[in-house]
């Protein structure tokens, strides 16, 4: 039988948590503070531990709270997708597909495959939210999400399946004003030394070390400035005069006046988007969708 009063209780704990503050977090949920207070007090009692260390500058987590706070939040996420599901099965919708996608595949790939797949399947509800690469198979394995769109390849599980659907050939994205910029070709030994503005390690591995391993099989070994999130944050930070970066040529779109893109003189290209599914978890929506992708359908 769900204890619908924990539930609430941890709605509210996850508010303070992440405000850091009672007062912002009681500002958030639409209460006033003292009640708020008391609901976590009643918690901490039931629990028979404390979560939050208070003071002036607001409320810090304790080690039991920060112990729980993942827990938590996938919690609080599952509930928001029962409630989404109960509300479409009313409506009359008949499935539905839980997308995983890296930001770049959001802005590229996954618009035009969701709204092929919608003209054909207006019943069915697609629900997105980001990931990072590196979140990708875990969240597939623990049935977070139906479907990933991530940069993957390689030996990814036995129950993961994956298809690649985008392959691109790297460029230099680099400062307008750069003595680089005047090349119509830049050759990748002409970066050693240079600040690189890479994608991050831990966001996608194996992004990363292929980058990594593709300079130094051209001589060098890169010297990263700085490590980022996306692509897009790429081209910010090379726009900010923070280094040079090497992006997939389909960023050219995103790349400011003081931004140039040039071609690599030997061709080099990367798998950009992957979609990847666990076979483990049956879905006949996950199933019509990749026979789609398969046949060049979406």
């Amino acid at each position: 039988m769900i204890n619908f009063r924990l539930v609430r209780h941890l709605w509210l704990f996850l508010a303070v948590a992440e405000e850091q503050n009672f007062g912002r977090a009681a500002k958030r949920l639409g209460m006033t503070q003292p009640p708020l207070t008391e609901q976590i007090q009643i918690l901490e009692q039931a629990l028979k531990v404390k979560l939050f260390e208070r003071s002036r500058r607001g409320a810090r987590l304790t080690p039991v709270g920060a112990a729980i706070l993942p827990a938590v939040r996938k919690f609080a996420d599952q509930l928001e997708r029962l409630e989404l599901a109960v509300e479409e099965a009313v409506a009359g919708y008949r499935g539905m597909l839980t997308i995983g996608a890296i930001s770049s595949a959001m802005f590229d790939v996954l618009p035009g495959i969701i709204e092929r797949f919608k003209l054909e399947h207006p019943h069915i509800t697609v629900s997105v939210r980001e990931i990072d690469s590196v979140e990708a198979i875990p969240a597939l394995e623990a049935g977070d999400i139906d479907l990933a769109f991530a940069r993957l390849d390689g030996d990814l599980g036995k129950s993961i399946e994956w298809l690649p659907l985008t392959e691109e050939r790297l460029m230099v994205a680099l400062p307008a004003d750069h003595d680089l910029a005047e090349r119509s070709h830049i050759a990748l030994a002409s970066l050693a030394g240079e600040p690189l503005v890479m994608f991050a390690r831990k966001v996608s591995p194996l992004y990363f070390d292929n980058l990594i391993a593709t300079c130094r099989a051209n001589g060098f070994s890169p010297r990263v400035l700085h490590e980022v999130r996306s692509v897009a944050s790429q081209i910010a930070f090379v726009s900010c005069g923070q280094g040079i970066a090497l992006v997939p040529a389909a960023m050219s779109k995103l790349a400011p006046a003081n931004v140039v893109l040039r071609p690599l003189t030997q061709a080099v290209s990367v798998v950009t988007t992957t979609v990847a599914w666990n076979v483990a978890r049956a879905n006949p929506w996950v199933d019509t969708l990749v026979a789609q992708l398969r046949q060049g359908e979406l």
